[in-house]
């Protein structure tokens, strides 16, 4: 066989060799054979994939060329949808990272225990731990809130006469006010006015020490019936203190458009807190002092105000001012400017002189209040400043510079505060004394 096989392929049998070498390039001829065809056969196989590569890439550069765009802008666009593809990627794989390390964190809250733990360390917390301490639920809470925000309850009457279109309103009584003073106790007093008209306002008498003053007391405004429907009558409880502002305890509010005023009415009304408003801006005045040692003369000079509140229906005032030369909280000597008529911003120029010796010049506070001039009711304080070696900030700045400068005008302007405030202040020192 295999000698048959070697005539078939006389190739193999060039070379005479000896027996031995003979037989084994006869042994290793298939293998040669077997070896030559696949190699033809993967040749074939790669010729095909490379005319196969050559086209699609042929017809792929016909079909870019029939694109009506430079290649610049192409490669612009590769690169763009590129990057997107990136970052798409990127935020994939951060986004599986994260929810790895999510549920790592929540197995070692449930399961693990570290040693902080187990030496006594810090404990777990629960989520839950802080809705178990209170144990309310959200009703009860808002509930438990509305009792802790109860302040009082007022007791008043309304009363309107169409005749005379007179509203009378009556303060009654109050219960169960809170304290504001440090004894547990209040001294409380009613302000009624009704707005938008802040101008005209009543106080009730102030009842010392009390939660549950008694008042009967009654008030008239004089109203034509068409105008009651924009007003609103306000009735605020406070508590006086005679050296400090007086603190707002509660309010009643009570448009006059929702009011029956066809009857008169009687009723207890729960206080609610007031509006904490802004302090209201109540102008400037500039004055100038003068101090002469060798004469014990203080002159004191009103210059001008500016921007002044307005007090008058039509947004307008009539100004005038006062000064009080005041020693240890009694008044000893007082002067007043003339009246300004419709205007905010006043021009005086007035000078008003007082004799006081050198030796009292440390005891004495000079008192500046700027009023509302009305014909018929009561002149309205719209605001008040005080200057002396006792006072504070530019009041004792101003004093001081007029006593470092003798017989020199010292001009400076201060800002209008309170009446109240101001008064407070004052008593508070003469109860130093």
């Amino acid at each position: 066989m295999k000698f048959n096989l070697f005539k078939k392929k006389p190739v193999a049998m060039v070379d005479a060799e000896p027996t031995g070498a003979t037989t084994m390039a006869m042994t290793s001829a298939p293998a040669v054979i077997t070896t030559v065809a696949e190699t033809s056969g993967s040749n074939d196989t790669e010729i095909n994939k490379n005319d196969m590569f050559e086209e699609i890439k042929s017809k792929f550069l016909n079909e870019i060329d029939k694109i009506p765009l430079p290649p610049w802008a192409l490669i612009a666009i590769a690169v763009v949808a590129a990057l997107l593809i990136l970052t798409c990627c990127f935020c994939i794989i951060k986004k599986c990272c994260c929810k790895k390390k999510k549920n790592k964190k929540g197995k070692k809250g449930k399961d693990g225990f570290n040693m902080k733990n187990m030496q006594g360390g810090e404990k777990p917390q629960d989520d839950d731990d802080d809705e178990g301490e209170t144990g309310l639920t959200e009703e009860e809470k808002e509930e438990e809130e509305k009792e802790q925000e109860k302040l009082g309850k007022l007791q008043y009457s309304i009363d309107y006469d169409f005749e005379n279109t007179k509203l009378t309103v009556g303060i009654l009584q109050a219960a169960d006010l809170i304290s504001m003073d440090s004894g547990g106790t209040s001294d409380p007093y009613v302000k009624v006015l009704l707005l938008p008209d802040k101008k005209k306002k009543f106080d009730t008498k102030v009842h010392k020490k009390t939660l549950n003053p008694v008042f009967n007391e009654t008030f008239v405004f004089k109203v034509p019936y068409e105008e009651l429907g924009g007003k609103t009558l306000v009735m605020s409880v406070y508590d006086y203190d005679r050296f400090s502002k007086h603190d707002v305890i509660g309010e009643v509010k009570l448009p006059m458009n929702t009011i029956d005023l066809g009857r008169p009415i009687e009723e207890w009304r729960d206080l609610e807190s007031a509006d904490q408003e802004e302090p209201e801006k109540l102008g400037d005045i500039c004055i100038s002092l003068r101090y002469v040692p060798t004469a014990g003369k203080l002159t004191v000079c009103i210059l001008e105000a500016k921007n002044l509140k307005k007090m008058d229906a039509c947004g307008l005032s009539d100004p005038y001012v006062k000064i009080q030369l005041l020693q240890g909280g009694k008044r000893l000597k007082k002067k007043k400017t003339t009246v300004k008529k419709n205007t905010l911003n006043p021009y005086y120029n007035e000078s008003f002189s007082f004799e006081i010796p050198l030796e009292q010049m440390q005891k004495i506070l000079v008192a500046v209040t700027v009023f509302d001039y009305d014909k018929i009711g009561k002149n309205d304080a719209i605001g008040k400043i005080f200057v002396g070696s006792k006072a504070t900030g530019l009041g004792l700045k101003h004093w001081s510079d007029m006593l470092a400068n003798p017989r020199r005008p010292i001009a400076q302007w201060h800002a209008l505060q309170p009446e109240e405030d101001i008064d407070g202040q004052l008593a508070k020192l003469a109860a130093k004394k």
